[in-house]
């Protein structure tokens, strides 16, 4: 069973910036895709980015285009998101989670989840 544990998150102002990680157990998470949600309260979790298990193609939702990028070191079973300009809409809970599928938007196609990291971005 693969194992995910994020971190990074914290309170950050408007603007900054950060970096969140998600470091799996197994080597078998290599052959999973990687995926970012996140949920903020009340709301329904929320695609932000996923990236194949080569790390060759890597997909974003359309809000976070240009602010946030996901990539993935193999060697330490660890996938990033990196978070930039952030905005207080983005305030949530950053959720990881593996997909042995290649379908990365749909939350219900991953087999296994993080705890999660809160992010809070203020104003």
């Amino acid at each position: 069973q693969v194992q995910l544990v994020e971190s990074g998150g914290g309170l950050v102002q408007a603007g900054d910036s950060l970096r969140l990680s998600c470091a799996a157990s197994e080597r078998t998470f290599r052959s999973y895709a990687i995926g970012w949600f996140r949920q903020a309260p009340g709301k329904e979790r929320e695609f932000v980015a996923a990236i194949t298990w080569s790390g060759g193609r890597t997909y974003s939702a359309d809000s976070m285009k240009g602010r946030f990028t996901i990539s993935r070191d193999r060697d330490e079973n660890t996938v990033y998101l990196q978070m930039n300009s952030l905005k207080p809409e983005d305030t949530g809970v950053y959720y990881c989670a593996a997909s042995p599928l290649a379908s990365y938007y749909d939350p219900s196609r991953y087999a296994y989840w993080g705890q999660g990291t809160q992010v809070t971005v203020s104003s």
